[in-house]
């Protein structure tokens, strides 16, 4: 047996199962282990199912099914974990709420499934803010979860728990959502990879939003073609959601290992929107200078972003038209079982007139247009994939960035935002540390369904950089650094 299963890739740990050097069960128990190991320092999974893991590698074990071995995505008996946002059958799902903290639902959600039948092995739920709501993740049911670079600090949110899973080595891979950079900021802010895929890239299940293409479903990994493969296991037309459509004819894994014959000719680059959003200095910094590796392969690297215009205030009228659908009539039946963030996002929300919701539909055609513009130029665009790294686990989100004061917790989000309104694919890549040993990554999108122009560029910069060496991380005690001003 391998030394150290957890500290192998889930493209390396897969690659093993098919050759039957390894087991679905050797690795369900180096998991167990590892997780023993973490948890106390991170609480990133705190709902675990080991008994269920096994007993689903014994099948596998047993020939039982197999049925999709040959597909695209299969994982062959690979541990994942699950956000708390995601129903497993048999398995206590609270989504972060004390409305739900004995939830156990019965059936699993439609990514679930087909995870399970391309032979992932769900070990755990990873811990995730009330309703996904936040950019720390922290609950009243399991409480906090903490970054494992300083833990001190959050992980980001909402799929902070995921993202640790993965960084720690507890799992090879983490499934989560995405609405304002769920899935990017949390691997910014842990040095690993997050992918938002374009919306119906990924069945969404059966939500209230099915017709919204705000929030998605996605893969997280410790290296991009680890997030290629968990994407091919994802990917594809669902009955139950509308949006989605066929997965493409030549896999994501495949498009990676493909990468260096299919280079970004122009790379765009903006470090904050031409000064529209606040960005931590050093941050700013390290994406600028870093961005520029791209020029080793012989890319253009241009400084140009398209114009905001008033997307930030569009993107709140929108998102709390969400939180409408969804929490209005907790709102009405439990509004003090729910916390602020969300009952001011569903107020907000109620507030919003036809015109209003109209205007912002309108806001938002025409930034597509300008980023529709500017991908006609330009292969991919790339910014910070934060604009500051990770900050006080104590807090649910930073008073300020580079002196300048946040007037509600998505204002510090609008780097990604804006990456959701466009409807784009959108990678997390780490691209360095900061003066205190904080993970900084950058945000590489492309045009909507191109994931894999998205997956080439960060396969290409991650090779330059060599971060993902680095994983998996003991989780390490630290302070918490001044703000900047």
């Amino acid at each position: 047996m391998h030394p150290d299963l957890t500290r192998l890739t889930a493209t390396e740990a897969v690659a093993l199962l098919r050759r039957g050097e390894i087991s679905p069960l050797d690795l369900v128990e180096a998991a167990a282990a590892r997780i023993a190991e973490m948890e106390p320092a991170v609480n990133a999974l705190p709902t675990l199912c080991l008994d269920r893991a096994r007993a689903h590698a014994k099948r596998l074990v047993a020939g039982e099914g197999r049925e999709l071995e040959d597909a695209p995505g299969w994982l062959g008996g690979l541990p994942v974990t699950i956000k708390d946002l995601t129903d497993v059958a048999g398995v206590r799902t609270t989504y972060g709420s004390p409305i739900f903290k004995d939830h156990v639902p019965k059936d699993s959600h439609a990514v679930v499934k087909r995870i399970e039948a391309r032979g992932g092995i769900v070990i755990a739920k990873s811990n995730t803010p009330e309703f996904g709501a936040g950019g720390s993740t922290f609950n009243e049911v399991f409480g906090r979860t903490r970054n494992p670079w300083n833990t001190s600090l959050t992980c980001g949110g909402s799929t902070g728990g995921g993202a640790v899973s993965v960084a720690t080595g507890e799992a090879w891979l983490a499934q989560g959502t995405d609405h304002a950079g769920s899935l990017r900021r949390p691997g910014t802010y842990c040095s690993v990879v997050g992918l938002r895929p374009s919306p119906g890239r990924v069945t969404r299940g059966t939500p209230n939003n099915l017709f919204s293409p705000l929030s998605v479903q996605g893969p997280m990994g410790r290296t991009v073609a680890d997030v290629a493969l968990f994407l091919d296991t994802m990917a594809g037309w669902c009955p139950l959601d509308p949006l989605t459509y066929d997965a493409p004819s030549v896999s994501y894994a495949q498009t990676v290992t493909e990468a260096g014959r299919h280079r970004p000719r122009r790379v765009a680059f903006t470090a904050d929107f031409n000064g529209q959003l606040p960005v931590d200095h050093e941050t700013r910094e390290i994406c600028t200078r870093e961005v520029r590796r791209f020029e080793e392969l012989g890319c253009t690297v241009e400084e140009v972003a398209p114009d905001l215009g008033e997307l930030a205030e569009a993107f709140l009228v929108l998102r709390s038209q969400a939180f409408v659908v969804d929490r209005e009539q907790q709102l009405l039946a439990m509004r003090d079982q729910l916390k602020p963030d969300i009952i001011w996002n569903t107020e907000r929300g109620l507030s919003a007139t036809p015109s209003r919701l109209a205007w912002a539909d309108r806001e938002r055609a025409a930034f597509y247009r300008r980023m529709a513009a500017l991908f006609a130029e330009y292969d991919v665009f790339v910014t910070p994939g934060a604009a500051t790294p990770a900050f006080d686990v104590m807090l649910r989100n930073p008073d300020s960035i580079a002196g300048v004061k946040l007037e509600h917790y998505v204002a510090g989000s609008m780097l990604n935002a804006a990456i959701t309104l466009a409807g784009c694919p959108a990678v997390a890549v780490p691209c360095g540390f900061d003066r205190h040993g904080r993970p900084v990554g950058l945000q590489i999108a492309a045009p909507p369904r191109r994931e894999d122009v998205a997956l080439r560029a960060a396969a290409l910069f991650e090779e330059l950089t060599g971060f993902a060496h680095l994983l998996p991380v003991h989780p390490r005690p630290g302070t918490v650094p001044p703000p900047e001003t």
